[in-house]
């Protein structure tokens, strides 16, 4: 197992050489999706908006009400670049969910040159506002001997902003794939030691298995199955099937055929759509002739899912469905609160740079 960085597609020969690599790719489609969002999304206004407007006009005055709550209505102008940092962080985390392309905020470099923007312009709003001495006179507060403090309070406020959203993304990346790991070889160990057996353990998972769905799942009231025997009975009749086909396909003494890496991982991905779209026909509501077609296609898909992988026990058993359900809370649950903070501490830190105006001052009575 491999843990590595962005991958470098080439290198740009400019100012001694600008890497190309998977995060710049990532960052570059999260731009062009929001800004042909922001064309699709803001054209054709009409007074009586149709659902597209009306969905689009909610969402900014969420977001606009939202900014204003946290930095005061007098930083309402600050509404498109916090929305900017929220959908950019967002967009950039849920890309790396296609299994082609890399998270954009799994890279330190990305929240970094964020942190650092939202720096400097916490220093010239401060600037704008107090003065250029009255800026490096706050440095000296509340005593001079806070100055070396105070100097590393700024240096570590980006850094500390930057980690933050790097550090829980890349960390959730790095938990999947150890435990996709630990799985994957927990499911080759189990999966030849049931095929080390031969013949006699394929037929007692196959009887076992067919007992579970057939009989000890079915209820006395005669009413839906019970899950847990009905699952206990597909795994036994999985296994069943890979040692069956291991111990046929031993026979005939041939090295299973291998496959370039790019059509194995191409054909992985759309046998295993297949799979998924017929235990969904099969298992959903409908007619016998749905159904049928349903299981029919997630048999087919599971052979050719043993047939594309390292021979029949090339198929990881315990690690299917792990990986989308680790991704919905690394990817889409933390994605979404790493977002909203990161997009929240910004307004709490040019918030505090932006102060409101001065009241004009009463006439006296």
């Amino acid at each position: 197992m491999e843990i590595n960085g962005p991958k470098i597609f080439f290198t740009i020969p400019l100012f001694g050489g600008i890497a190309v690599t998977q995060t710049l790719l990532t960052s570059f489609l999260v731009t062009v999706i929001l800004c042909v969002g922001a064309v699709l999304l803001g054209r054709n206004l009409k007074k009586r908006p149709g659902k597209r407007q009306v969905l689009t006009e909610k969402a900014v005055t969420v977001i606009t009400g939202m900014v204003s709550e946290a930095m005061g209505a007098h930083n309402a102008h600050w509404t498109p670049f916090i929305a900017t940092i929220f959908l950019s962080s967002l967009l950039g985390t849920f890309l790396g969910m296609t299994g082609i392309l890399r998270s954009s905020t799994a890279d330190i470099s990305t929240t970094m040159t964020w942190a650092v923007a939202v720096s400097f312009i916490c220093w010239y709003q401060a600037i704008k506002n107090n003065g250029f001495k009255a800026w490096l006179k706050g440095f000296t507060e509340p005593i001079a001997v806070m100055t070396p403090m105070n100097l590393i309070s700024e240096i570590a406020q980006p850094v500390s902003l930057a980690f933050r959203h790097f550090g829980n993304i890349a960390g959730g990346s790095v938990i999947t794939a150890l435990i996709y790991w630990a799985l994957g070889g927990a499911s080759a160990a189990l999966v030849k030691l049931v095929a080390s057996s031969h013949i006699a353990v394929t037929l007692a998972l196959l009887a076992a298995g067919l007992v579970l769905i057939l009989v000890l799942s079915r209820r006395k009231d005669g009413g839906k199955r019970r899950k847990l025997p009905v699952l206990v009975g597909a795994l036994c009749l999985g296994l069943a099937g890979l040692s069956g086909v291991g111990f046929l396909w031993g026979l005939t003494g041939k090295a299973y055929p291998a496959l370039p890496a790019g059509v194995y991982g191409v054909l992985f991905f759309v046998c295993l759509i297949l799979l998924v779209a017929g235990l969904i026909l099969g298992l959903g509501r409908g007619g016998k002739g749905r159904k049928t077609l349903g299981w029919l296609l997630a048999g087919l898909s599971f052979a050719a899912l043993v047939l594309i992988s390292d021979g029949p026990l090339g198929v990881p058993l315990l690690t299917l469905g792990l990986p989308a359900v680790l991704s919905l809370y690394f990817d889409v649950f933390s994605g979404v609160i790493q977002a909203f903070v990161f997009s929240l501490l910004t307004m709490i830190y040019i918030s505090g740079n932006c102060p409101p105006p001065e009241e004009a001052a009463k006439p006296e009575a």
